[in-house]
């Protein structure tokens, strides 16, 4: 609108110039290489304002001719541009497709038509991979890493065939080239920390853990928890080596990082007790007992009494159970103390606080040693063993990725390779079901084995406290 009124006055001052020109009275004499012209300014205007227009078309043609032959490559240019984009979108397409002959076809074309490298190499790239021809794909991947543009994208390419020909050496250094063009990368980030992590390198993958936290890429709580498993390999490598000072210092600084994680406490506590450093080692585990009651944590207990005897354990197992009475863990690792030392009815008594509805196939087996050693009710003995059958598992390692059931802890999963993934829980039994039938149908089933707990071997604890 302010476009149309902007032309409206400037015509209206045209018009009322000319008019005014016209109605002035006046006159022009030229005279210019011997001829003399008269004439009114009126028509001196006009054909001055006609000379300028031929003028500016003139000029505006020969501007046109002179640029034309630029205009037209620039136009081609265009043109191929525009055929190249094309041919690179249907040629990822393709490949997301899994048309592998089309991704080369629409590969070839877009570099043709681009003459770009960067913007083609990719699609080139993925193209060799989708039809098997690996060294392409690499030789690809290669240049790319060479150019700045694409250095990133090329250590990802080369970095993923690495790790699917099961080159872990190279995939790490290609791993830390790629964090270093890019730390707050999440993804790449991970990728190195997995890889260092399946190579057992537990310092290089801690000062992973520290890059990631200052550069915000995983929460500041994950990275103590991380730091702590990676400080407890640390330690069991340096025990390993036979360097134990180094391996009690590290045990304590796992420890400290993570105090709820029980297989830091029961490490730092046996190699406190190995250093002779008994009472110290005694007060690490009540601590952690405060807060995460764990089997593991008895024997370590237990582990620290002079004797053997079953009294003095008792009074071990006593004085621990008292910082955190009430857990179900306290009143079964009293029961199984009073079992030892002939103690039936402080025995009874811890079991009946714990037993419930639906006792667990731990206190089933209590039981049914509790009743075996009184020697009162063969039967009641005899009753318990069959409740193990049917009875909930006891609490095991379980995987939470891959639901794998072990009975030591580690810090990566032996099916999945999942780092930090075994928590102390109840696994589940499908084949319960079956044996609730065959119970109740009146068939005697036989006892199950003991868990680890029950058998001597070494179990520890996550952050999460015991199941039952």
């Amino acid at each position: 609108m302010f476009r149309t009124l902007w032309f409206l006055i400037l015509i209206g001052a045209v018009a009322w110039g000319a008019a005014l020109i016209a109605d002035t009275p006046s006159s022009v004499t030229l005279e210019w290489l011997g001829y003399r012209v008269d004439t009114s300014i009126g028509v001196l205007f006009a054909a001055v304002l006609t000379l300028a227009v031929a003028f500016a078309a003139f000029w505006r043609l020969w501007s046109a001719f002179r640029t034309a032959p630029r205009k037209i490559g620039r136009a081609r240019q265009d043109s191929r541009r525009r055929r190249g984009y094309r041919a690179l979108t249907q040629g990822m397409v393709a490949v997301a497709a899994g048309d592998a002959v089309e991704a080369r076809r629409q590969a070839r074309r877009a570099e043709r038509l681009l003459g770009e490298p960067p913007l083609t190499m990719l699609l080139s790239a993925q193209a060799a991979q989708l039809s098997g021809d690996d060294a392409a794909a690499h030789k690809f991947f290669e240049a790319m890493s060479e150019q700045k543009e694409t250095r990133y994208l090329g250590l990802r390419g080369q970095l993923n065939q690495a790790m699917q020909e099961g080159d872990s050496e190279s995939a790490i250094e290609l791993a830390e080239r790629a964090v270093e063009l890019k730390p707050k990368t999440e993804g790449v980030t991970e990728t190195l920390f997995d890889l260092q992590v399946k190579e057992s390198k537990w310092s290089d993958a801690e000062a992973t853990v520290r890059k990631s936290v200052k550069n915000k890429t995983i929460d500041a709580d994950v990275g103590r928890r991380r730091r702590a498993v990676l400080t407890h390999g640390q330690s069991v490598a340096a025990e390993d080596e036979g360097k134990l000072d180094e391996a009690l210092q590290l045990a304590k600084r796992a420890n400290n990082l993570a105090p709820r994680f029980v297989p830091a406490a029961v490490r730092y506590a046996r190699l406190l007790n190995g250093a002779g450093k008994r009472r110290r080692a005694a007060s690490i585990i009540e601590e952690t007992w405060v807060v995460n009651p764990h089997p593991a944590l008895v024997t370590v207990m237990e582990g620290l009494s002079d004797s053997d005897n079953a009294q003095e354990k008792m009074r071990l197992l006593e004085r621990l159970a008292g910082n955190n009475k009430d857990h179900p863990e306290s009143h079964l690792a009293l029961a199984r103390a009073a079992l030892n030392s002939g103690m039936y009815k402080e025995a009874r008594e811890h079991l009946d606080a714990v037993a419930g509805d639906e006792p667990s196939a731990r206190i089933c087996r209590y039981m049914a040693e509790l009743e075996e050693a009184e020697g009162v009710n063969p039967d009641a003995a005899r009753d318990w063993l069959r409740r193990i059958a049917v009875a909930d598992p006891d609490p095991a390692w379980v995987c939470d990725n891959c639901g794998n059931v072990v009975a030591e802890w580690d810090a990566v999963c032996g099916r999945c390779g999942q780092f930090d993934s075994l928590e102390w829980d109840t696994p589940p039994r499908v084949a319960a079901y079956a044996a609730d039938e065959e119970f109740h149908h009146g068939e005697t089933l036989e006892p199950e084995a003991a868990p680890a707990e029950e058998t001597g071997e070494e179990t520890a604890d996550g952050d999460k406290p015991a199941a039952n």
